[in-house]
């Protein structure tokens, strides 16, 4: 069975191949999001978590997009996970 979760996450910016989020909220269960699909708020998928890295308490994560989806920063993103 798969949980739609919500991600707490701040836009920092855009690296030349990926957009770069800070975690507002972080615990030990949202490391199963790594490498998983990412959807905005029409559940539409918009790419997939490529990297966690940073800090443990609160992470810095990388999302690379699916090639021509456009990205809204203001929009919510969920991922599903098992």
């Amino acid at each position: 069975m798969k949980n739609w979760v919500k991600l707490n996450l701040f836009f920092l910016g855009e690296s030349k191949k990926h957009l770069i989020f800070r975690s507002k909220q972080w615990n030990r269960n949202l490391e199963k999001i790594f490498k998983q699909s990412v959807f905005n708020e029409k559940y539409e998928e918009i790419g997939y978590i490529k990297e966690i890295f940073g800090p443990l308490k609160l992470p810095y994560i990388s999302i690379k997009t699916l090639p021509g989806q456009n990205f809204n920063p203001n929009d919510e993103i969920y991922v599903k996970i098992r």
